[in-house]
């Protein structure tokens, strides 16, 4: 057993105690061993950060926007650098595959490189004015303290998609991950540190969100807030920031439908749909949470999507061979439980998977089955309410109308995916179909220049590309006078 180790607060450039003397411990999702233990931060500690980090911003916006980039490459290079350490880490907090956990810390320095190219291309506009003899420009600025709250399945991930465009843009930033998965997170600290980047301009805190996540969020001294996770948790933040009419920019819940046409590749459709369901145990916000068949492909295809499904090994996500890792705590397995006793009750069929994985090896863990379920239809709870596991309900559909029809009947938007070779269909889907990714001919997986944005309840704002980093600028006007 590795030792324990024990991470404190970052704050100011500094690693710091919290006043609560309290920590909390980090639990290995794979044998629920204490892997480390975090501060249970304080109000106090959240004041203390923010405060740095707006004394911090004073100094770190006057600096040309190449340099901040130039302090950030040399971030992502040391995150590089430690990629097989950070990687094991990630593996040992949340539980996701060996490989999956290197591709997200590589994933993490890019994050931070691509944001690092857009130094030079934060640009304003000069416009004529009605008035004789003036201009209008129209500039660019950081907006301040930028709070960041980040999600257990893509801890180290989504530090680096905020931290990057919110740095390069000039603001300093107080992050704050879950308490399920905070250690990767953390290690960022150290980097800072070795790398040079002023005191304060980074600070990470580790606290219950009702305590110290409110006062991040409320205090007057943050600018904008920057939030993944789940649609009720986005929901309170929104209503918590209103009070100072704080920038708030939210990745949140998904349902993405899964839709196969029936001159679809079935099975380039059934790889896609088999990765983009239990890929990191099915934890992933665009995930293939229900899948629709055209009835003239659905035999075939799920004869074939079931065989590959039954084929999947789950276990220790170390191995190169292990296909699927453990859900990431009590709660979430028991929640699968949950869906699958109600599918049940409410008239599915399991295909496959459906509970527990029992035997030698599963005796401590949080290892659920890879399950499919047919016989689902429209109106059943598993259709609706995000799994954010490995469960997969099974439809079938007959028209065009029909299939948009279910996929639209849903509190969220942040994803879809389509299968078809038929361009009318790809340009009435485009049309119709109401979500802010689509995926057409592919699984999930957006990438750095294009834009992660949800409608409905999946959230606002968007992340990523050219209209990501401007979330993180306010807009200045000046109407310039000058003499003839």
């Amino acid at each position: 057993m590795a030792a324990i180790k024990e991470y404190q607060l970052f704050i100011n450039g500094k690693w710091v105690t919290s006043t609560s003397g309290e920590t909390i411990d980090i639990i290995n999702p794979s044998n629920e061993e204490v892997i480390a233990k975090v501060q249970n931060g304080t109000s106090e500690e959240a004041i203390q950060a923010l405060e740095a980090a707006d004394k911090a911003q004073k100094s770190w916006k006057k600096l040309p926007a190449k340099s901040r980039a130039d302090l950030l490459y040399k971030l992502a290079d040391e995150i590089d650098a430690n990629l097989d350490r950070l990687a094991e880490l990630l593996v040992r907090e949340q539980g996701k595959l060996l490989k999956v956990a290197k591709m997200e810390t590589a994933v993490t320095a890019s994050f931070i490189r691509y944001a690092c190219e857009g130094a030079r291309r934060i640009e304003g506009d000069i416009i004529p004015s009605d008035n004789e003899n003036e201009q209008i420009w129209i500039q660019k600025v950081p907006r301040g303290v930028v709070v960041a709250i980040t999600a257990w399945n893509f801890p180290l991930a989504l530090a680096g998609r905020k931290l990057g465009p919110a740095l390069v843009a000039g603001n300093t930033i107080v992050i704050k991950p879950t308490s399920e998965t905070p250690c990767a997170t953390l290690e960022l600290g150290y980097l800072a540190q070795k790398v040079g980047i002023p005191d304060g301009v980074i600070n990470i805190l580790t606290g219950p969100g009702r305590a110290m996540g409110n006062t991040l969020v409320e205090n007057p001294i943050t600018k904008m807030v920057t939030m993944t996770g789940s649609t009720p948790v986005g929901q309170q933040i929104a209503r918590n920031a209103a009070q100072n009419l704080t920038h708030v920019q939210l990745e949140l819940g998904g349902k993405a439908p899964f839709i196969v046409f029936g001159d679809a590749d079935i099975d380039a459709a059934v790889d896609a749909a088999l990765h983009s369901r239990f890929d990191n145990c099915g934890q992933v916000c665009t995930c293939n949470e229900r899948m629709y068949l055209h009835e003239s492909i659905y035999d075939s295809f799920m004869e074939k999507f079931v065989a590959k499904t039954k084929a999947l090994k789950v276990g220790d996500p170390m191995l190169e061979d292990t296909d699927m890792g453990p859900k990431v705590n009590k709660n979430e397995l028991e929640h699968m439980e949950h869906l699958v006793a109600i599918s049940l009750k409410e008239g599915a069929v399991l295909a496959t998977g459906g509970k527990r994985v029992s035997g030698s090896g599963f005796e401590k863990g949080y290892w659920f089955e890879p399950t499919v379920l047919t016989g689902v239809t429209q109106e059943m709870t598993i259709v609706h309410e995000e799994s954010f596991g490995p469960i997969l309900p099974v439809l079938k559909f007959k028209t065009f109308e029909e299939v948009v029809g279910y996929a639209n009947d849903c509190e969220y938007g942040l994803s879809a995916m389509v299968f078809t070779n038929d361009m009318n269909t790809i340009m009435k889907c485009n049309d119709e179909l109401e979500y802010g990714e689509i995926y057409i001919n592919r699984g999930h997986g957006e990438q750095h220049q294009g834009f992660h944005n949800g409608y409905k309840l999946s959230g606002s704002g968007g992340e990523d590309g050219k209209y990501g980093f401007e979330q993180y600028l306010e807009k200045k006007t000046f109407y310039i006078r000058h003499k003839a």
